[in-house]
């Protein structure tokens, strides 16, 4: 069961898709808003910030991808993104402008609660544990428990959940080749299809976003019919 004060907003058009999603929620102990459309999703953010949003690409009027980027432009909070089977463009779109994840419509009830759960659980279990686990790479130091990443000796940068745990990854196995297979598991808890592009999507924007503080350092090589791999030395700071 989880904790009451988890909140999630499901932010879809469906009448009978959202109430679904709502009831199931609701019956595993979540808090739950529910919108049908951006400015219905706009009246609930003005009073409450959930914990996780599960959001429609295909709505009216504004569509799901819009509200991701200015979701994106002013806030971290976790978006699951829902697409239909033939929005694989459009799903890629919704990584790159910051969904953390997808799943495919139909889905199973068991399939969402767990994408939901995995979402959930990676931006919150790094509170459980007390140590702190500080590593310097390049001109950043990363806190793996606190999820912070910053400049060294500066700003933070800001990373979604799904940006911060791929370099988390990269950062615990540095100069290795990770295939996709690979990060996939140990990111999001799942395997890839031939078709899953998200490993590439996530790839994409956290260069951008390390680039955007430091410029032309090249951290993360791509390795052809290989996967990624992390180049800079990586060493733990007190």
């Amino acid at each position: 069961m989880s904790a009451p004060a988890t909140t999630l907003l499901i932010v879809e058009d469906d009448a009978e898709i959202r109430g679904l999603v709502v009831e199931m929620m609701r019956r595993e102990g979540y808090t739950v808003e529910e919108a049908e459309d951006a400015p219905g999703m706009d009246a609930v953010l003005s009073r409450c910030r959930p914990d996780l949003m599960i959001l429609d690409l295909m709505l009216p009027g504004e569509d799901g991808l819009s509200i991701c980027r200015r979701i994106r432009a002013r806030d971290e909070m976790p978006i699951l993104m829902l697409t239909a089977k033939s929005d694989e463009i459009d799903r890629v779109l919704g990584l790159e402008m910051g969904a953390d994840d997808y799943l495919v419509k139909p889905f199973g009830p068991r399939e969402l609660l767990a994408r939901v759960r995995a979402i959930l659980r990676r931006g919150r279990g790094a509170a459980m544990t007390p140590p702190t686990r500080r590593f310097a790479f390049a001109a950043f130091v990363i806190d793996l428990d606190a999820r912070q990443l910053a400049r060294e000796g500066g700003r933070d940068v800001p990373l979604t959940t799904a940006e911060f745990d791929l370099l988390a990854c990269f950062v615990q196995r540095p100069r290795r080749v990770l295939t996709r297979d690979q990060i996939l598991e140990w990111t999001h808890g799942r395997s890839a299809d031939p078709f899953d592009r998200t490993v590439d999507m996530l790839v994409s924007r956290l260069r951008k976003k390390l680039d955007a503080v430091s410029p032309d350092t090249d951290l993360i090589s791509t390795v052809r019919n290989g996967g990624y791999l992390f180049v800079a030395p990586v060493k733990p700071v007190a």
